[in-house]
């Protein structure tokens, strides 16, 4: 269908898998590109700089911000994250899809400025997300407290996006996300130029069927 490539934005509360529902995304779809973001927490155990994010300096944040780099850009749980503005328009120009994960108010602000596919990310249920946010040991007590603060305030802005996936099984969710940006594909929408193409020929094919019905 569309030879455009599309902009797919994951949010979700933190702990919810969408982390992980990207790599394995990326990894049944080879041909889409990771935007990487750029951000001034420290990494954490395991996190490689230039994979999970461009882990900054607030001074090279700052220089950034100040050249209009970033696409939208946050404050979130005292430390900054912002969108390269170069990396998603360009590769969306060569026709490469790209898969973001970031949270709400950075979401907001892409809807915006942006055509992309948005899709919310929840998880089972609010006892779950403890559950997850524990099992992952990387927080304190009293972070693991604001996470979940803020995840009550992140669903509040579910009705703003296109989809919502609930994660309870990952292989069905996976699967949802394929089917949600398969369909995005035959959308008129992202197909203006393949419609616009098709209408000219069929007109044209029609022009001469009427002209050789009247000789």
């Amino acid at each position: 269908m569309s030879n455009k490539g599309l902009l797919i934005v994951l949010s979700a509360p933190s702990g919810t898998g969408k982390s992980t529902m990207c790599r394995e995304y990326l990894r049944k779809n080879p041909g889409a590109a990771y935007s990487v973001s750029f951000t001034t927490r420290p990494p954490r155990r395991g996190e490689q700089n230039g994979r999970d994010y461009f882990f900054i300096t607030g001074d090279r944040f700052r220089e950034m911000l100040g050249k209009n780099a970033f696409l939208e850009h946050a404050e979130v749980f005292g430390h900054n994250y912002g969108t390269s503005r170069a990396f998603i328009e360009n590769t969306l120009k060569k026709g490469k899809d790209v898969l973001l994960d970031i949270d709400v108010r950075g979401a907001l602000q892409l809807m915006r400025k942006i055509k992309g596919v948005f899709i919310f990310i929840l998880p089972p249920s609010g006892q779950a997300l403890e559950t997850r946010l524990k099992g992952r040991k990387t927080e304190t007590e009293n972070e693991i407290k604001k996470r979940l603060k803020a995840a009550k305030e992140e669903i509040t802005y579910i009705e703003k996006y296109d989809y919502v996936i609930i994660n309870n099984k990952f292989s069905e969710s996976i699967s949802l996300m394929q089917s949600i940006i398969k369909a995005e594909r035959c959308g008129v929408g992202n197909n203006a130029s393949l419609i616009k193409k098709f209408r000219k020929a069929f007109t044209t094919k029609l022009g001469r069927v009427k002209k050789s019905g009247k000789g």
